[in-house]
Parts: structure tokens; sequence; C-alpha cells
């Protein structure tokens, strides 16, 4: 299939390598700031009921580190893209795996955050979710029913289900082009997409750092940093609209 007919429904899901160019550590860090306490503590409901004040500054320092991160060239690239591709009459959903704000930052529109975005937080009462780009602390009313000691990041942290997933599976199961950025391909459900994508007829492309766990279910790989092999991808679909 060539880029000219896979155009018609582009999906593309994005890691954690789109937005390490912008500073943003990875899990993968050695020494980076997820290494320095165990997950279990930072990223789990049970840790947030152990310690809420301590994770609680956790995200805090990550909103605080968010603000002075801007997007890279790729995530340019990719509202680029989805300019270009919806003007042509063609669609364009992004899904990202990450929590941070650069791929709105850099114009995308359509973007589909499966674990949560760090400038949300939610009620753990009444469940509303509301933007809060400053710091959140256990004393903290929630702005819509006014409960206190319930306030919390609005991230998906471990076993906890991911959001959107029926929106991302029903434009998985109409892509003619997925397009995977970034990711390691060792966390499900994310890592399960390419395999569900090739089932339903869609053309795959890896664009990573290094290959994926999951490399082999590609049928086009390119490798290196995100903010050369993104732009030039997206250099040749766009020629072919």
């Amino acid at each position: 299939m060539s880029n000219a007919n896979a155009a018609r429904a582009v999906v593309v899901l994005t890691g954690a390598g789109i937005s390490a160019e912008s500073g943003l550590g990875t899990f993968r860090d050695v020494d980076g700031i997820w290494t320095k306490h165990p997950l279990e503590d930072l990223a789990t409901p049970e840790g947030f009921a152990r310690n809420p004040d301590f994770v609680q500054g956790f995200y805090n320092a990550r909103r605080a580190q968010l603000k002075e991160s801007e997007p890279n060239a790729a995530h340019l690239a990719l509202a680029r893209l989805e300019a270009a591709l919806q003007a042509a009459g063609h669609s364009f959903t992004l899904i990202t795996q990450n929590v941070d704000n650069l791929h709105q930052a850099a114009g995308s529109q359509n973007v589909l955050h499966m674990h949560g975005e760090l400038l949300k937080v939610r009620c753990g009462g009444c469940n509303a979710v509301v933007r809060w780009p400053g710091d959140i602390s256990t004393a903290t009313p929630c702005p819509c029913c006014e409960a206190t000691g319930l306030m919390r990041p609005h991230v998906v942290w471990f076993g906890e289900m991911p959001l959107h997933m029926d929106e991302i599976e029903r434009a998985i199961d109409k892509a003619s082009l997925f397009v995977s950025i970034g990711t390691s391909g060792n966390v499900y459900p994310a890592a399960g997409y390419v395999r569900m994508a090739r089932m339903a007829g869609a053309r795959t492309v890896e664009l990573n750092l290094e290959p994926s766990e999951g490399a082999s279910l590609f049928q086009d790989t390119r490798y290196g940093p995100a903010s050369e092999v993104v732009p030039a991808w997206v250099d040749e679909v766009m020629a072919t609209l």
C-alpha cells in the first residue's frame, strides 16, 4: 500500500520517546526522575493512599518541569501533518501515552490521552476533572464538590484502566496507516495496537530511536532521534497528498 492510499485514515501512537528531546524524562532513563523512587510509591493508587503528600509533591514538580518544556520538531511535524490531512479531507487521530501537553502546544487538535493529562486533576469523590496547571495538596478543595483530601493527578497509574479505549479501538479499526513513534512496545494495551492495526488492514510504520520489542510487526521502520525521523517521514507523506 502506498503512502498516498494509506493517508486516508492515519492513526499515530506516541510514547515517551517523542518528548525526551524536549527535556522530559522517561521510565527507562538511567538516573532519571523515575529511578529515584520505586514506581509503586509514585504511580499506583496504593502508593498514593500510603503517602499522598509525597505523591502530590512529585507531580507538582513534574508540572513545574513541564512549564519549562517546549514542543520539539517531531511534535510540530505531527501537527503540520494533521492540518494537511484534514485540509485534504482525510482523518487523523493522535493517541498518546504521554501525560504532557506538548502535542497540543504544537498545534495538534485530535489528541487522545490514554494515560491522562498532567495539567488536569481529578476528584476522587465526585469524579470531576478540571484543568489545573499549578500545585495541589491534600488540603486542596475540589472546585466542584468542595471536598478536601480527594484531589489527585489526572493520570492513569499502574493497575488502573487507560482512558478513551473505545475511541482508540474504533480509530485503529478504521485506519489505513498506523504509525508508532517513540514507544518501547512493552506496555499494554498500547503495545498491542500494531497487531490490531495489521488485522484491520492498515500499513504499519515504526519511527523510534531504536527497534521496539514489537519491531518485527511493522512493515516500515525508521530509526534515529524523533526530531529528525518524524519530520522527514511527515514530509514524505505530505508529498503524496
